[in-house]
């Protein structure tokens, strides 16, 4: 699944089991799984899954909601869990008995699905849960070096994530992450280290790139919507109409009204 239609529908968590060689980015990070692994993922870690065309592909995904899953059904918060937190590691290599044995419960999954069980779901949150539980014990594989800089991961994956709060497609739809820290707190790394990564790689700072990309949304939405100038500065993550129109006119030299009027 798309990650950036996945955050869009509300996407908890991906489960993946994996078969085949592939290399996994995300942060300062690049793992290399050699045959089998797990992985871990949600909307908010940004991470770059590349598969090795030449090798032979297969698997299985899990692509869940927090709906299907709620603290009420299952007893836990899925943010508050490790293979979901991005202060920790999300990749596990795992042998051919172990990719045999999460492979059955993805089977039982598949099976479930098509059934007509009265209890089904919660027969299907259960083994949710047994995969979940799986992949916390096992040991997250360490991180290459020299595959790729790391300077050039973190900028492209900073990218991918606020782009990914792109576009705004309605009213009730509001920009999660509006600061530096907020990006960097995402990326797992110092909002100051971000900071010089970009201004090397880019050529401007964080704070720059945020506001030159809700800047450019904002004549997007002013152009090409119906919306009052209050409902589009909510969308954009303003609390107060006044902050959005001082920040429009700073980028703008003209205030959002008159620029609506122009176009």
């Amino acid at each position: 699944m798309d990650r950036v239609l996945a955050s869009q529908l509300g996407v908890a968590a991906v489960e993946g089991l994996i078969n085949g060689e592939n290399l996994v980015e995300y942060a300062g990070k690049t793992v290399k799984i050699d045959q089998y692994g797990l992985l871990f993922a949600t909307p908010k870690i940004p991470y770059r899954y590349t598969p090795n065309t030449a090798t032979e592909q297969a698997g299985h995904f899990c692509v869940f909601t927090k709906d299907f899953a709620p603290i009420s059904k299952i007893g836990l918060d899925i943010d508050l869990l490790p293979v979901f937190s991005n202060q920790s590691d999300f990749v596990f290599q795992i042998n051919a008995e172990q990719y045999k044995a999460v492979e059955q419960i993805f089977n039982k999954i598949h099976l479930e699905i098509d059934s007509s069980y009265e209890f089904k779901y919660e027969l299907l949150r259960n083994y949710l849960m047994e995969l979940i539980h799986y992949g916390q014990k096992l040991k997250p594989i360490a991180p290459q070096k020299n595959v790729k800089t790391a300077t050039t991961r973190i900028a492209a994956l900073f990218i991918e994530l606020l782009e990914r709060q792109f576009p705004i497609e309605n009213i009730s739809q509001v920009l999660q992450l509006k600061t530096p820290k907020q990006y960097a707190d995402a990326l797992n790394v110092h909002v100051n280290h971000l900071n010089k990564v970009l201004k090397e790689t880019i050529g401007k700072t964080t704070g720059d790139i945020i506001s030159s990309r809700i800047n450019q949304e904002a004549k997007v939405l002013l152009k090409q919507t119906t919306w009052n100038v209050s409902e589009i500065a909510y969308s954009l993550g303003f609390e107060e109409i006044a902050h959005f129109s001082n920040f429009f006119k700073k980028n703008n030299s003209i205030s959002p009204l008159i620029f609506r009027q122009l176009v």
